[in-house]
């Protein structure tokens, strides 16, 4: 029977081959990842789009391209994009991202985007920006006042954004649909890990969210959908063959073990 160092090195050896090679297959996109593309793609050049980093350090593996799809998508249309972040964790991950992706494309910072840092207690902060964002972030994350930059000085509240985008590990879309959305009528957007889109579902059907988009599948159907394959559609080939790899393990693994019962129980009626 196979040893399990070999199933292991069998495994790692797969992924890592369809990580180097980079194989781009194509993909049926998802009615919701249509749905969040064409609303990005439906925005007027130079609106305004919020951009919350609402996860953890952990789950960027799956988040991340998730928001680097989301990013190039604004930034290549020429939507302004400001970012800012309500999970300490997400602070640093969020600026490095949308800064790496706008210099990428020679988009300059404080006109055509924005970074406004990191604010705790996330419903006070989401409240309070339906009022008047200098309220929770009186200077953006290099410490300038908001007003001294051409876009922190036309957004005021959520009636200067024409979308927000949370990009969540866990429930804090649930804030921003609830306060954001209901309260200022915020267009909310959910980019989510794999195991949150069953909770939100109801909130897509309903029409509370303008899109939900999740997991590396999404990750790789955005990027098919932008032409443009990435880390997404990469983990999305990785995850495919390794799963199809298991599948004939686990087939391989249960023909060995019938054939040792049955060789056993030959032993044992010649021995009878």
């Amino acid at each position: 029977m196979l040893g399990r160092r070999v199933i292991f090195g069998v495994l790692g050896l797969a992924v890592l081959g369809v990580l180097c090679l980079r194989p781009h297959w194509r993909l049926s996109v998802s009615p919701s990842t249509q749905r969040v593309f064409d609303t990005i793609a439906a925005l007027d050049s130079g609106a305004v789009v919020m951009i919350s980093f609402d996860h953890e350090a952990a789950s960027l593996p799956e988040v991340g391209p998730l928001g680097e799809a989301i990013v190039n998508h604004c930034l290549r249309r020429g939507v302004a994009v400001i970012g800012l972040a309500l999970f300490s964790e997400g602070t640093a991950v969020g600026y490095e991202l949308l800064a790496h992706r706008a210099t990428a494309l020679g988009r300059r910072e404080g006109i055509d985007w924005l970074y406004l840092g990191y604010r705790p207690q996330y419903t006070a902060a989401i409240l309070g920006m339906g009022e008047n964002i200098r309220e929770v972030f009186a200077t953006d994350y290099a410490g300038r006042p908001i007003d001294a930059t051409p876009l922190g000085h036309r957004v005021h509240n959520y009636s200067d954004v024409a979308l927000v985008v949370s990009i969540a590990d866990g429930s804090m879309a649930t804030y921003w649909v609830e306060y954001a959305g209901v309260r200022y009528h915020a267009r909310i957007v959910a980019a989510l890990s794999a195991v949150m889109v069953t909770s939100y579902i109801p909130y897509l059907e309903a029409g509370q969210l303008a899109g939900l988009v999740a997991g590396f599948r999404g990750a790789a159907e955005y990027e098919q959908l932008l032409e443009q394959p990435g880390a997404g559609s990469r983990g999305m080939a990785a995850q495919t063959v390794a799963h199809a790899l298991v599948a004939v393990l686990v087939v391989i693994g249960n023909i060995e073990a019938w054939s040792l019962r049955r060789r056993r129980r030959t032993v044992a009626g010649n021995h009878g």
